[in-house]
């Protein structure tokens, strides 16, 4: 008796010890800081460049969907009306993430920021600060002109103070955070300078590198933002805004006969579909910013999806209700 007494009491011990050694480790991990190139981008002050970058920040890189909380406007305003004064919340299952302020304030917002500061969050996902940032945004490899137009667009944006909230992370997030958030980085050598054009590659630079239509039609660890499933064959579930009781599931884009969403679908029913908007209201899909893509952008990103390898993989509806208010 005495024996199995001292087994568990050592036993105790040897937990309580492994448990404050995490709890330790955990915490000091909690802002690693984290080295990277700073891009050679600067702000230029040529009309067609800041031009692109608007086209981009409203459009197909959807940047004020997720920089200024809608919250803060009437409903219905016009995303174009709204300014980038962060607080937008990603309620996730680890924590709460709110979207920085991204105007020219220097309190709260940009301003203090150099060019070279801003193009590396976007190409490697390290903040001002060294912090590695959870992989929200698909910028990675985005050719340096168009960082450059990105940049010059917001240096045009007024200052608005906004302090947002501290992001929050309960325990489980911040195991994640400690151990699993890293810089991502490019995974190819960025071009210099993208050339606009209706063709596959042009689609394809569009589609992962500046939409991010792979980020939601590709299956993902929700916890870590890490790619689990063929590349557009959907099936990632995502949360409804504003109604619990249900859920979104992105669709199967890849060209399979008898899966693919828009395996039948001619290139300007493609159009249409962008057009129309958003016709799921739960859906988490930036379908204004999308509303505003050019027409030859859409034809290749359409071009490009004919193109991805085809995947049998049944996504079911768009929206699933799990249960009745």
């Amino acid at each position: 008796m005495k024996i199995i007494k001292k087994i568990l009491k050592w036993t105790g011990i040897l937990l309580l010890s492994l448990l404050l050694i995490l709890a330790i480790t955990v915490s000091m991990r909690q802002n690693l800081k984290y080295e990277a190139p700073y891009p050679e981008v600067h702000a230029s002050k040529d009309s067609a460049v800041i031009a692109r970058g608007e086209y981009i920040f409203y459009g197909p890189g959807h940047c004020l969907y997720c920089h200024a909380s809608k919250k803060d406007y009437p409903p219905g305003t016009d995303l174009n009306d709204m300014l980038p004064s962060g607080g937008y919340e990603f309620d996730l299952s680890i924590a709460k993430i709110y979207t920085p302020n991204i105007t020219n304030d220097h309190e709260t917002g940009i301003g203090k920021l150099s060019d070279g500061a801003i193009a590396r969050t976007l190409r490697y996902g390290i903040g001002s600060d060294g912090r590695a940032l959870f992989d929200f945004m698909p910028f990675h490899n985005m050719a340096d002109n168009d960082l450059e137009a990105i940049v010059s667009y917001l240096r045009t944006i007024p200052p608005l103070k906004n302090k947002v909230p501290e992001n929050y992370f309960n325990v489980g997030g911040m195991i994640v955070k400690a151990f699993l958030i890293k810089p991502v980085g490019p995974d190819e050598n960025p071009q210099k300078k993208v050339v606009p054009g209706v063709n596959v590659e042009y689609g394809k630079y569009l589609a992962n590198s500046v939409a991010n239509c792979r980020g939601c039609h590709t299956n993902r660890d929700m916890m870590t933002g890490a790619f689990i499933g063929p590349d557009y064959a959907g099936g990632l579930r995502l949360d409804a805004p504003g109604n619990p009781n249900a859920y979104c599931v992105s669709r199967n884009l890849t060209p399979d006969k008898e899966t693919g969403h828009i395996y039948n679908w001619s290139e300007q029913q493609f159009i249409n579909r962008f057009r129309a908007g958003k016709l799921i209201q739960e859906s988490e899909m930036p379908w204004e910013a999308f509303k505003q893509f050019s027409e030859d952008d859409l034809k290749a990103i359409f071009m490009y999806l004919q193109t991805v390898k085809p995947i049998k993989n049944e996504t079911g509806p768009s929206l699933v209700v799990t249960s009745k208010e």
